[in-house]
């Protein structure tokens, strides 16, 4: 470990305090006691610890209303210790979110064991949760414009529901962005999002993409496969370009949306699945309707709210705050320091057409961050930009 993890050890035996903090500092861990569970919440409002060991028989508050008060304070993993008649309560505790239990009298091993699991367990949460801020800011929804405010106030009152969405707009506007926080804020933000390109996988294939297979059902069905509904189960399914899904695929969509469930490729049994659908496209699927290309019946399934992402070219003025985001990104990504920007350098980029929006002033960016020198002027913009 870089730093010295800090453990609390909340019980009211001083010999037991005594004892756990001898031990734990002689494994280099930084130790703190403390004999009464309502005066360890106090503390635990002002100070962050990695580790808290509890008693769960304590005069007060017992270690069950301790642990359920802390969970609602800090998200930090807890050990419970128990006496052998209370092993009824210390399962109790591990359901109620306590990493682990040890009996007394104390195996000393056992408990650094338990320890070290718990600090191993902290730092992949510690660490998935900075991967997770990553993957947000990537698809941050950047802007201050009209067109952006109220792009965001919909996402707000739509997020929290189950209902489905159909994103529309022009490629490259972040459709994708707009998918991901309608479900980072949603009730199913901590279960599967999924995504499917519809266009990228063959129309032979988006079946068995979408509801799996069963073994043989085809020549390379080698092994049985679960589809993205089942993946995305208590999820969100992203169906993206999905003006570009078969005819055969919208039929066994449409009755997926009906019956919420699906039979896989090459089987009968029918799946119960729990998925909220959101659909992105740019093409305009009332021409495709016509067109006899989309079913209808779908595209009311579908969109039964219709989020249209507006093009750069109409928010021009968040050209600033996109290009500050992008280029910090950039420069985090590439290791470089980020260079000063020039006005006349937003103002040339504000002039240009902007054909792939979004997603091509992010290229830009990355070209002009690594093109260039330590100032990005108008005149490197013109140089290097893409007409």
């Amino acid at each position: 470990m870089d730093t010295i993890a800090k453990i609390l050890v909340v019980d009211d035996e001083s010999a037991i305090c005594d004892a756990l903090k001898e031990v734990l500092e002689y494994e280099s861990y930084a130790v703190q006691t403390i004999q009464s569970a309502p005066e360890a919440l106090k503390l635990l409002e002002n100070e962050q610890f990695d580790l808290v060991i509890s008693d769960i028989k304590m005069p007060e508050m017992d270690g069950l209303e301790f642990l359920e008060k802390l969970r609602l304070l800090r998200d930090v993993p807890v050990i419970m210790i128990t006496g052998h008649g209370d092993i009824d309560t210390a399962v109790a505790s591990i359901k109620a979110g306590a990493f682990d239990f040890i009996t007394k009298p104390l195996d000393l091993n056992r408990l650094l064991i338990s320890v070290r699991h718990a600090q191993e367990r902290q730092s992949l949460v510690t660490e998935t949760r900075q991967l997770k801020k990553k993957v947000n800011r990537r698809y941050e929804i950047v802007g201050e414009s009209p067109a952006v405010q109220e792009l965001k106030a919909i996402i707000g009152k739509v997020a929290p529901t189950d209902a489905r969405v159909l994103i529309t707009g022009e490629n490259g506007t972040g459709k994708e962005s707009v998918a991901h926080w309608l479900h980072e804020m949603s009730h199913r933000a901590g279960n599967p999002f999924v995504e499917v390109n519809c266009a990228a996988i063959p129309s032979e294939l988006i079946e068995s993409e979408l509801f799996g297979h069963e073994k043989g059902s085809f020549t390379s069905a080698i092994k049985q496969r679960k589809g993205n509904f089942e993946i995305a189960d208590h999820g969100t399914l992203f169906l993206d370009e999905v003006g570009d899904m078969s005819l055969s695929a919208q039929a066994k969509v449409l009755r997926a949306l009906q019956e919420n469930q699906i039979v896989r490729v090459g089987g009968e049994k029918k799946i119960q699945v729990d998925v909220r659908v959101i659909a992105a496209t740019n093409k305009d699927l009332r021409q495709e309707i016509e067109q006899k290309n989309f079913r209808e019946d779908l595209y009311h399934r579908l969109g039964v709210i219709l989020i249209h992402v507006p093009p750069l070219r109409e928010r021009l003025e968040d050209i600033p705050l996109l290009v500050d985001h992008f280029m910090k990104l950039s420069c985090e990504h590439q290791h470089m320091p980020q260079p000063q920007v020039t006005e006349d350098a937003i103002a040339a980029l504000k002039q240009l057409p902007w054909r792939g929006n979004i997603r091509e002033l992010n290229n830009m960016v990355e070209r002009l961050l690594i093109l260039c020198g330590s100032t990005i002027t108008g005149e490197d913009v013109e140089r290097y930009a893409n007409r």
